[in-house]
């Protein structure tokens, strides 16, 4: 479904990427480790097209991406949950899921997402006329997430969903992210917490400033020692 292939990227001179590549199948979740300041959530912005790769190629179910604008991508099937969250604090919860669907036009579509969103986060339907900036930073999260839902993406790109989070909300996210995995969703997530990354994931890579240092089944990795020792706490 997705192919990264050696892309470079940069924020003003500073190389951010240095020739990452990698791939993610239909039906997989697929996650992408590492340090902070590692290159992870460039490599998210690349593929969503919010930073443009200076060199390489990125094609989705075959067509290159690279080149073309944001809303572009969007409209491809591809959802981005960005570090932060990033909701619109003066808007309610409901108003937050219909900017979310901007590009649907059918009313009814929308009606239903919206329930399938309040369905996957209960609480969002108690809140629904709440402002955004008035949730708890876990409520915070299911909303940004139910808003990428509304474009019904076919792969979703999640970048540190867990951030910040009480270990409960921590948990739902990731049952959350399993859930949509095994309704059909293709996932590609970004996280902090390798160990749990590693747990639901398919397949993993270990980025390290800027580079892709390993690759592999996702138990695999989390045996390896030299991931257990960088990122799960020793063996």
């Amino acid at each position: 479904m997705l192919e990264v292939k050696d892309i470079e990227a940069y924020y003003g001179r500073i190389r951010a990427l240095s020739g990452v590549s990698l791939r993610v199948e239909k039906g997989e979740i697929v996650t992408l480790i590492g340090a902070n300041g590692a290159g992870k959530t460039s490599t998210l912005r690349c593929i969503c097209g919010a930073l443009r790769a200076r060199t390489g190629e990125i094609l989705y179910k075959g067509e290159p991406i690279q080149r073309i604008k944001a809303e572009k991508v969007v409209a491809a099937g591809i959802g981005h949950v960005p570090e932060g969250r990033k909701i619109f604090p003066r808007m309610t919860v409901e108003e937050n899921l219909e900017i979310g669907a901007y590009l649907v036009k059918d009313k009814k579509l929308i009606h239903e997402r919206k329930e399938r969103g309040f369905e996957l986060f209960p609480v969002l339907k108690q809140r629904r006329n709440q402002k955004g900036g008035t949730l708890s930073g876990g409520e915070q999260q299911m909303l940004a997430i139910a808003r990428a839902m509304m474009q019904d993406p076919e792969l979703l790109l999640l970048d540190e969903p867990s951030m910040g989070l009480a270990p409960l909300l921590v948990d739902l996210i990731f049952e959350t992210i399993v859930k949509l995995n095994d309704e059909g969703k293709t996932i590609l997530l970004v996280e902090q917490n390798a160990r749990m990354a590693l747990h639901v994931a398919h397949r993993g890579y270990v980025l390290q400033t800027g580079v892709i240092g390993l690759s592999g089944d996702a138990k695999e990795l989390a045996r390896n020692p030299a991931v257990q020792a960088a990122y799960l706490g020793g063996a």
